[in-house]
């Protein structure tokens, strides 16, 4: 379909919200990567949201974005429309024992304003991405996961309709649940532990210092790029855990591995980094390299935990 026909089919005036043609990805993307989505859909409100997706013709193919931070966008960019929920998605409502927060808020912020109110979800702190993407992944490090601490998700479907489903619906697992492709959260019942705002605050402050310690958060990556083996987080709070990817890829030599401008973080093997102007086809060619020959040597296959879409 031609830019005449997109800009015609969706006109500002037809959508309240910020529409946006041929809109490069890379602009959002982490790791600084990626092609164009034919149009870029923001919109300020549920209902906006509703009016949009009743509207859009379905055979528009929509996806749903947040930062991207988890995500690799191919060089050839993505069809039809993303849709990125941004600060009319945002809210956090407390209410006696459950947090309501919006599938737009950035995890970081999430965990820092709980902790006010002695609500501990301290672990997101040092987790880049959306409430959104928290719930799609199951975002979790250091022995914690997201999903212990949802009780229900609300979203929106594809054809416009309020939908709510309960932690048992989603069956949560290692970086991942079970929730259609075409639902969009907009968000997340939670049920977090409480503890004094002090205690809260203190352990916040040892992740991110862990954070800086471990990882290149100097330069574009996506974290962890490979999940563990043995489907468990490479930091459990019990030192028993055997199969870590990053120890896997270290074990075979390929720290420092570089392919174009994309490179095996020297800090964090797991990580995959931009060195400045890689495409998107170097870290993925990168990325399968390393699955190759971490194959070879262990005789194990290293499952991709960075979501890859669109055209190459």
């Amino acid at each position: 379909m031609d830019n005449d026909t997109y800009n015609r089919m969706f006109s500002e005036k037809k959508f309240q919200g910020t529409i946006s043609f041929s809109y490069s990805l890379s602009k959002l993307s982490w790791l600084r990567v990626g092609g164009p989505v034919d149009i870029l859909f923001r919109p300020k409100n549920k209902d906006n949201l509703v009016s949009f997706l009743k509207k859009a013709p379905c055979y528009i193919p929509i996806t749903t974005i947040g930062v991207c931070s988890n995500l690799l966008i191919r060089d050839g960019g993505i069809n039809g429309v993303a849709l990125k929920l941004g600060s009319g998605f945002a809210e956090i409502e407390i209410s006696d024992d459950e947090v309501k927060v919006g599938a737009g808020n950035l995890g970081a912020r999430v965990a820092i304003h709980l902790s006010k109110f002695g609500f501990d979800m301290s672990f997101l702190r040092t987790i880049p991405g959306t409430i959104g993407g928290a719930v799609l992944m199951n975002a979790g490090c250091y022995g914690y996961s997201f999903g212990d601490y949802v009780s229900a998700i609300e979203g929106i479907t594809r054809d416009g309709k309020f939908i709510k489903l309960s932690k048992k619906d989603l069956d949560f697992s290692y970086r991942k649940c079970q929730m259609s492709d075409e639902l969009i959260v907009t968000s997340v019942i939670l049920k977090p532990v409480r503890l004094q705002r002090e205690v809260i605050e203190e352990k916040m402050e040892k992740a991110v210092f862990q954070r800086q310690k471990t990882q290149p958060v100097k330069l574009p990556s996506c974290g962890s790029t490979f999940k563990n083996p043995d489907g468990k987080p490479s930091l459990m709070k019990e030192t028993k855990i055997k199969l870590k990817a990053w120890k896997l890829i270290d074990e075979a030599g390929l720290r420092g591995k570089k392919i174009g401008n994309a490179q095996v973080s020297e800090k964090h093997p797991n990580f995959l980094i931009n060195l400045g102007g890689a495409t998107a086809s170097d870290i993925e060619v990168l990325g399968e390299h390393v699955r190759k020959i971490v194959y070879e040597k262990h005789n194990i296959t290293l499952d991709w935990e960075l979501i890859r879409i669109g055209k190459k």
